[in-house]
C-alpha cells in the first residue's frame, strides 16, 4: 500500500449518493452547491448506491460517496476501474470504509480545495472463476468467498497455494479478503484484524468441521486457488455484490489485484481509532 501527497485540488467531482437515504440526498445538494459555487464541475449519480452501479463519462478527480459501506464499496468498484479517488461520507452505522462524518463536510471539502489531502491506495483482488458458468473475471476490494448453498450441509473444497495442495477443507465455505475487507465478513469469522497499509491476502475456512480452523495470511505475491470437489454444489460471491453457481470441478483463483482502489485520507488516516470506536474498546 502506498500513500501519496496531492497537491493540486479536484477540479471534477461525482456525488454519488445512496438511493434511499433523504439525508444522503440533501447532502448531495449542499455539496453540489458548494462545489459549483467555487467554480467546479460537478455531477450527481444516484445508481451507484443500487444494484447497477455506473459512472457518467466525463473524466473525474474525485468521488464523493454519500451513503454507508454498502454505498461506498459499490462507489470504490467502479471508481477503481478509472484510477479515480473516492472520499467517504458515513451515514451508516458502521463506517469502516467510510471516513468522513456528515458534520465534517465542509471543513473536508476545504482541506480539498487547498490541497491538503492523501490518497490512499488500497490492494485489491483480481478473482478468476474456471468452470460451468462460463470463465469470468472480478475485481474484489473486500473479499471473495465460495460457500454452501444449501442449509444443513457441508461442502469440500481443495485449497491450493502457488499451485501446490495444501489441504482439503469440508467447512461451510472458504474466504479470501484483503486487508481492507479483514474488518467484513473475516471479522465476523474471528479472522485477523489487518492494517489496510500492507498488501497480503487473508485466507479464513468458515466453520471447517476439522482440527486446523486458523486463518493464513499471505504475501501478496501467492496465488490462491479453491476448488470445488464432492458432490455438492455452492456459490461463489465477489464482495457480497455479484454470486454465481459453483459445481463440483470448478475453480476459484485468486492473486493480488492488478490496480488498486484509492480513497481520500486526512493526517495519514486513523484505522485504529475507527477500530476502538466501532467497538467501543477502552482500558480496563
Amino acid at each position: 500500500m502506498a500513500v501519496q501527497f496531492v497537491a493540486d485540488p479536484p477540479k471534477r467531482i461525482a456525488l454519488v449518493m445512496h438511493p434511499d437515504r433523504p439525508r444522503a440526498r440533501e447532502l448531495a445538494a449542499a455539496a453540489r452547491e458548494w462545489w459549483e459555487s467555487r467554480g467546479h464541475l460537478v455531477i450527481e449519480d444516484a445508481s451507484l448506491g443500487g444494484p447497477d452501479p455506473r459512472l457518467g463519462e466525463k473524466d473525474l478527480d474525485l468521488v464523493v460517496s454519500l451513503g454507508g459501506d454498502g454505498t461506498m464499496l459499490r462507489t470504490m468498484h467502479v471508481a477503481a476501474a478509472r484510477g479515480v479517488p473516492v472520499l467517504g461520507v458515513n451515514l451508516g452505522s458502521l463506517g469502516y470504509l467510510t471516513q468522513v462524518e456528515p458534520g465534517r463536510v465542509e471543513a473536508v471539502f476545504e482541506r480539498l480545495v487547498l490541497g491538503d489531502y492523501e490518497i490512499e491506495e488500497r490492494m485489491t483482488l483480481d478473482v478468476s472463476f474456471t468452470g460451468e458458468a462460463g470463465d469470468q473475471q472480478f475485481i474484489a476490494l473486500n473479499d471473495a468467498v465460495v460457500e454452501k448453498d444449501a442449509q444443513g450441509h457441508t461442502i469440500r473444497l481443495q485449497l491450493r497455494i502457488g499451485g501446490a495442495d495444501f489441504l482439503t477443507y469440508v467447512a461451510d465455505g472458504f474466504l479470501v479478503s484483503t486487508p481492507s475487507g479483514s474488518t467484513a465478513y473475516n471479522l465476523s469469522l474471528r479472522g485477523p484484524i489487518v492494517s489496510p497499509r500492507l498488501d497480503a491476502i487473508v485466507l479464513t475456512p468458515i466453520s471447517p468441521h476439522m482440527l486446523f480452523d486458523r486463518s493464513l495470511v499471505l504475501e501478496k505475491s501467492e496465488q490462491v486457488e479453491i476448488e470445488m470437489i464432492g458432490e455438492r454444489t455452492g456459490v461463489l460471491v465477489v464482495d457480497g455484490l455479484t454470486t454465481i453457481p459453483v459445481v463440483p470441478g470448478d475453480r476459484v483463483r485468486v492473486r493480488a489485484g492488478s490496480r488498486p482502489a484509492r480513497v481520500i485520507a486526512f493526517d495519514g488516516g486513523d484505522f485504529y481509532g475507527v477500530l476502538r470506536s466501532k467497538f467501543n474498546l477502552a482500558d480496563r
